[in-house]
């Protein structure tokens, strides 16, 4: 399964495989992220993060998105 892209569902403190692979993409920056490194997610969104960087800021990006 190298260099497959994984399809996970994301929960609280843990993620489901629900198709196997090695890797997903983050979300805001497009970065490879595998599996074993895969650390930042969003539960509501479904969406991987390549780091805490990534997630704080889609956070950002949707506090704008709020008080527009």
């Amino acid at each position: 399964m190298k260099n497959k892209l994984a399809k996970l569902k994301f929960l609280n403190n843990n993620f489901e495989v629900v198709e196997e692979g090695d890797h997903v993409i983050c979300a805001v920056s497009g970065k490879k992220i595998l599996l074993t490194q895969l650390n930042y997610w969003n539960v509501e969104l479904q969406e991987p993060y390549f780091s805490y960087k990534e997630a704080f800021l889609k956070e950002e990006s949707i506090k704008k998105e709020e008080n527009k």
